[in-house]
């Protein structure tokens, strides 16, 4: 909840010029931060219950491991030559 106060903050500061001023851009920040977490952890639930059919089989998991490890090397070798 810390962090999420420090974005908000720090979010209602640097659009402090819109209408309501910081006090409502720090609320509507925090209020769609709260609903993208409600949506985000409902639907990895939900995809949970769906996908555990499939990575019944150690073959699934190979190929998500696989995925995430092409994934880190790219943003690793990204983030190495200055990207």
């Amino acid at each position: 909840m810390l962090l999420l106060g420090s974005l908000a903050a720090g979010y209602a500061a640097a659009h402090a010029g819109g209408e309501g001023g910081p006090d409502a851009a720090r609320w509507i920040y925090g209020a769609g931060a709260m609903v993208a977490s409600v949506v985000w952890f409902t639907a990895l639930g939900y995809g949970a219950r769906l996908l555990a059919p499939v990575f019944a089989r150690p073959g699934a998991w190979r190929v998500l491991d696989g995925a995430i490890a092409v994934v880190m090397a790219t943003i690793g070798v990204s983030l190495l030559l200055g990207g």
